[in-house]
């Protein structure tokens, strides 16, 4: 009996020792899938603009950040919003400044988490005024020539339509799902023409190459810069609901402290004055704020019909 006693004890003995051993090692993984601390940062944007006019504007952000981080950063410019979904999950991009169907789909993949969302300032519709109020969500509109006789998005059937990448929330996403509830598959009822950066999609409507194309509000400014006539000459037909502003995002598996830095160095750059210069020439961003994943949950709502639209091509 006494032999048995001692038995049982010893097993509860190795029993708990060994579940130990397993918490300890499951806590250990853990911590090690964020524990990622660059010895050199590396910022990949996307193209909003042509994306040598990007990366002329975006370098000057080396200087800043290396200066808030102490240590080397190098910024980038990727071809696509793809592009630099597969840097992050190459481990080769850092940080990014994902918009938020691109981050979305980076984080379904778990590559990317959201760090901060951009602010930028209001606009006055359809007079494309910018207005004082700082706001985390924007509008994509849909854009005609004047005098083209395209009055709304019924008439958009068997029009040219320049679009953005596929991943882009503006440029391509939610006019196509709320056109789609709304009676016009545009992927199966227009002639649809991808097209890189929204200004060049606005030059290309005023310059009569495609019908209409889809923007984030107001790009027109910023096509203005080459060609002012834009402003009046380009004129919105359809404003959709609200999108959530861009991310920067980091690499998933990046340490908490570091990502604290990282947040507190885009912070403080963008409430400086040569930094705001910077973000705003790069993408208008004027400020960043906190933001958390569910920020996005209406992106994923979206993403769900498109899939469906998609299909039925």
């Amino acid at each position: 009996m006494k032999i048995k006693k001692v038995l049982v004890s010893a097993l509860l003995v190795l029993t708990a020792g060994l579940a130990a051993a397993c918490s300890s090692g499951s806590k250990s993984s853990n911590s090690s899938s964020k524990s990622f601390t660059p010895k050199e940062l590396n910022v990949q944007f996307v193209p909003s603009a042509q994306a040598n006019k990007i990366e002329a504007k975006a370098k000057p952000l080396e200087g800043l950040l290396k200066k808030q981080l102490h240590m080397p950063v190098h910024v980038t410019v990727s071809t696509d919003y793809n592009g630099l979904v597969e840097g992050m999950a190459s481990k080769k991009v850092d940080v990014g400044f994902l918009p938020p169907d691109a981050y979305v789909l980076a984080h379904k993949r778990k590559v990317a988490d959201v760090l901060l969302q951009a602010e930028r300032y209001g606009y006055d519709e359809p007079s494309g005024k910018v207005n004082n109020k700082l706001m985390h969500e924007y509008r994509a509109m849909v854009i005609v020539k004047k005098g083209s006789g395209i009055k709304s998005w019924k008439d958009l059937k068997g029009k040219s339509i320049g679009v953005m990448d596929p991943t882009s929330s503006s440029g391509y996403v939610f006019p196509i799902v709320e056109l789609y509830q709304k009676g016009l598959n545009v992927l199966k009822d227009c002639k649809v023409t991808q097209i890189k950066g929204a200004d060049q999609a606005v030059l290309s409507v005023y310059n009569g190459d495609v019908d209409a194309a889809f923007v984030f509000a107001d790009a027109r400014p910023i096509a203005a810069k080459d060609e002012p006539k834009v402003m009046k000459d380009v004129v919105p037909i359809y404003f959709t609901q609200w999108i959530p502003n861009d991310t920067i995002s980091v690499r998933s598996d990046m340490s908490p402290a570091f990502r604290k830095k990282v947040a507190k160095a885009f912070k403080n750059i963008a409430k400086s004055k040569e930094g705001n210069k910077i973000i705003e020439s790069v993408y208008n961003h004027y400020g960043y704020t906190d933001t958390t994943d569910s920020d996005f949950n209406t992106i994923r709502k979206y993403q769900k019909v498109l899939d469906k639209v998609s299909d039925k091509k």
